[in-house]
């Protein structure tokens, strides 16, 4: 599965009616360490298809859910499970933090 793309008129079906987890990367184009997490959710998405998803929204093109969703920092990835938000990392990480951080 690809990373999916998100935006205020898709989030809610993507991300908060999916039957599985989804990890939402809030990223900036301009954002080098958020450019470093791509390659990393992208094995992510690929590895544990089935398991996760792996959406993305530009904090830039979407300052709604950037302030519904408390987003100060980036690269900031939420998890939700059955359409709520139950925690956030904040900054780049390593694959295996990742995997920690979802349990997978």
């Amino acid at each position: 599965m690809s990373i999916l793309v998100c935006d205020s008129n898709n989030f809610n079906e993507v991300v908060l009616e999916s039957k599985i987890p989804v990890l939402v990367d809030f990223y900036a184009d301009w954002c080098g360490p958020c450019k470093m997490m791509s390659p990393i959710l992208d094995e992510i998405s690929q590895e544990f298809e089935g398991k996760i998803k792996i959406a993305k929204v530009n904090v830039d093109d979407n300052p709604d859910l950037s302030s519904e969703y408390k987003i100060m920092s980036i690269p900031n990835m939420i998890l939700f499970e059955n359409g709520v938000k139950k925690e956030n990392i904040v900054g780049a990480r390593s694959k295996d933090d990742i995997i920690r951080f979802l349990g997978l």
